[in-house]
């Protein structure tokens, strides 16, 4: 790293809200994917799961529910209702297809 880095560090974007919170707002009255959202907040599409799990627990204490239309598969239609994990899963269990719809996500 040039010494010329070390004096001028890059300042961080400013968030007035917090991350979560950007999540919940974008999630309102429409349903995104894992990818969407990470688009849209600007954070990694992996960390997007995780947040996700803890705007789960936040909104069911606020009496609000995170909605799920779960991951299907494109090849043979299998639904995957009882999925709990807010990842894309990896194989279809009936055909071994890969090609997965991902799961999209919204607040009710």
């Amino acid at each position: 790293m040039p010494k010329s880095d070390l004096k001028n560090p890059p300042i961080p974007a400013q968030r007035l809200a917090t991350i979560r919170r950007q999540i919940v707002d974008q999630l309102a009255g429409t349903f995104l994917s894992a990818k969407e959202i990470s688009a849209e907040v600007g954070i990694p599409e992996k960390e997007v799961a995780h947040h996700l799990e803890h705007i789960r627990h936040s909104l069911e204490a606020e009496g609000r529910h995170l909605r799920v239309i779960p991951s299907s598969c494109k090849t043979c239609g299998f639904v995957f209702k009882k999925r709990e994990r807010p990842r894309r899963p990896g194989k279809c269990p009936v055909c071994r297809g890969e090609a997965i719809e991902p799961p999209q996500f919204g607040v009710g």
